[in-house]
């Protein structure tokens, strides 16, 4: 027996969509019209756009083949999928860091050349032409370059950080702060990139 007909499905919760999606699996395709974009530029700006390609296909193929286990108390799916994505591209993380180490030596960033004029036009220019910044970001660990990057790029809350990593709220608070002092210190305490709108979260 089928769920009910798209039409009815109460598409403002992402809860609900992916419920109704075990059903009818056409209706997953609501979360990817809605939240691709976001993925995809998240993933290009650490690992380039042909790597966000297959970043942002992968997060959504893995998230529709566990969809049975998503949280159904949590109305917005997007900290999920940036949890996906971060393990994706976390399995990259070698080739990141090699970027960044390359970008903070040479001034030449082969990751922010692979976005395109409009990227490079961005904000994103000022930061891909700091190599101190690139060199911090190289240096830190892992898990606390994804939590500066969730909340610096991907525009997170440290709540929906702490969903997308499944960890708790003061591990966030904790890995940040120990990321912001790095990056500070190789910045001069640049206030355009270690402020970030979370702050009130």
């Amino acid at each position: 027996m089928s769920g009910p007909p798209p039409s009815t499905v109460r598409t403002e919760d992402d809860a609900e969509i992916v419920a109704q999606s075990l059903e009818q699996p056409e209706l997953f395709a609501l979360l990817y019209d809605r939240y691709a974009p976001d993925i995809h530029r998240y993933a290009a700006r650490r690992l380039g756009d042909t790597a966000a390609d297959d970043i942002t296909a992968d997060t959504f193929l893995v998230a529709f083949r566990i969809r049975s286990r998503y949280d159904r108390m949590r109305p917005n799916a997007r900290p999920w999928l940036y949890g996906i994505a971060g393990n994706l591209i976390g399995k990259q993380r070698r080739a990141e860091v090699r970027a960044l180490r390359a970008l903070a030596r040479t001034g030449h960033d082969p990751v922010a050349a692979s976005w395109g004029e409009s990227w490079v036009e961005d904000t994103d220019s000022r930061i891909a032409a700091q190599g101190p910044l690139a060199g911090a970001l190289a240096g830190l660990s892992a898990p606390d370059r994804h939590v500066l990057l969730l909340v610096a790029w991907a525009e997170l809350t440290y709540q929906e950080v702490a969903e997308a990593l499944d960890i708790p709220v003061g591990t966030v608070r904790s890995r940040l702060n120990r990321a912001r002092r790095k990056v500070r210190t190789a910045l001069g305490a640049d206030p355009a990139f270690v402020t970030d709108a979370a702050e009130v979260a």
